[in-house]
């Protein structure tokens, strides 16, 4: 029985899709559902449930997961402790992160880091979704403190997030400046949606320990900060986005802000990664750099 045929059964039983494991793989689809139709009929066994919209492992494949999913992880983390024994650190990451953490914390981290590293090569995918890290093959993960999973090791990579709710000026001739939360509900908002749940993002405010969670109503809805900045620009709502992406335009008069003092704060970003897996050499060295020391 090939090792090969092994860990690709284990890349299927965690992505529980043929499609994820695939790409992780490098390999098509249906080469892949050819190698592992071959191992049940080596083994004598089905170990997945195929359906046209998921992929399970049966009580074979389950047992059979826990037995050489450790241990291609232990595999994994030596190939990846030899790179030590090179001159220079080499090696491939990927990390998922959310479009806000990857723009303002990893790119100018990497923008230093890989002149210094030229062997070291680091992907890093784009989504709000809270990903299983692990089934889809990711290193790691950046999201802010207080969604990372408690059975992960979480380093701290930036301050606390404060949020500021922003419209332009443009709108603001057409529209009065809401005074309480209760004002947003006759203003046109600027929404996003969570992947994760398929819902809009709710915007929560606080003030003097009152929350007030607001559903926010308006024509316009993103999965993309940049999409969503942009339209608070041309004036078509009011946005609702980390202070950071809008206070150089509120600084030029660009945006207006609005009900600073209900703006909360949230834990800042943190990098995690799996409690029973090493970071590779090349990952222990981007998290040196990207450690948030404070202010």
């Amino acid at each position: 029985m090939e090792f090969n045929d092994l860990a690709a059964f284990a890349a299927v039983a965690r992505a529980r899709s043929f499609t994820k494991a695939a790409a992780q793989l490098g390999v098509s689809p249906s080469a892949l559902s050819q190698t592992i139709r071959n191992l049940e009929e080596r083994l004598g066994l089905r170990l997945l449930t195929r359906t046209t919209r998921s992929v399970a492992s049966t009580d074979a494949g389950e047992r059979l997961l826990r037995t050489v999913g450790p241990r291609f992880d232990e595999i994994e983390a030596e190939l990846a402790a030899l790179g030590e024994l090179r001159d220079k650190p080499a090696g491939t990451f990927r990390i998922t992160s959310g479009e806000h953490p990857a723009v303002s914390i990893l790119q100018p981290a990497l923008n230093r880091f890989l002149l210094d590293y030229p062997d070291i090569r680091v992907e890093i995918i784009i989504d709000a979704g809270l990903r299983d890290i692990v089934a889809e093959g990711f290193d790691a993960g950046v999201r802010m403190g207080e969604q990372v999973a408690k059975d992960m090791i979480a380093v701290r990579i930036g301050p606390d997030m404060r949020m500021a709710l922003v419209g332009s000026p443009a709108y603001f001739e057409r529209n009065p400046r809401p005074g309480t939360p209760n004002d947003l509900a006759a203003h046109s908002c600027i929404n996003a949606r969570l992947p994760t749940y398929g819902g809009l993002f709710t915007w929560g405010l606080e003030k003097d320990g009152r929350e007030v969670k607001v559903r926010a109503e308006g024509q316009l809805v993103f999965n993309s900060l940049a999409l969503r900045y942009q339209s608070a620009l041309d004036g078509l709502g009011l946005g609702y986005m980390p202070e950071d992406k809008v206070m150089p335009a509120i600084a030029d008069g660009r945006l207006i802000r609005v009900l600073e003092d209900w703006c909360p704060t949230f834990p800042g970003y943190h990098l995690y990664y799996p409690s029973r897996r090493q970071p590779s050499p090349a990952l222990s060295l981007l998290l040196d750099i990207l450690r948030y020391r404070g202010p």
